[in-house]
């Protein structure tokens, strides 16, 4: 995996480590309302799910943050394979967030398209690096 990758995987990985405390610790605070948009009279109602949601990104935070260790010891498809699996969910994630709230579009942006970049940087840059490959075995001939 290519370095451009390995950063933005880092990058979601602690987007959603740090989306997910907010989401199982914190949402009650009213500076967050912009991103949850949870009234006050909402709180226990939304608890259960608020907080299973958080656990849920943290979880998958920390499953890039196992891939990313699988990719520096040397397990780079198994990395890359739960890597890409993350980041593919979290693309459908954010159509599906846009898609049933418009109103937190820009949370679904922000879920989406990290994921999408790093789907992309991985493609592109296994891309890249098959197509060298064979040129730099006829240079080593």
């Amino acid at each position: 995996m290519n370095p451009v990758a390995q950063v933005l995987a880092a990058l979601e990985a602690l987007t959603l480590i740090a989306v997910g405390m907010l989401e199982s610790f914190f949402f009650r605070s009213p500076e967050l309302y912009p991103i949850f948009l949870i009234d006050p009279d909402e709180y226990d109602a939304v608890a259960l799910w608020t907080r299973n949601v958080g656990v849920y990104n943290m979880l998958m935070g920390l499953a890039v943050v196992v891939g990313l260790v699988l990719v520096h010891r040397a397990q780079v498809a198994a990395g890359r394979a739960i890597i890409l699996t993350i980041s593919g969910m979290h693309v459908v994630l954010g159509i599906s967030l846009v898609v049933t709230a418009p109103e937190l579009w820009l949370s679904a942006v922000f879920e989406f398209g990290l994921a999408l970049a790093v789907i992309l940087a991985i493609v592109l840059g296994d891309r890249r690096a098959a197509a060298r490959t064979p040129s730099d075995a006829m240079t080593a001939a």
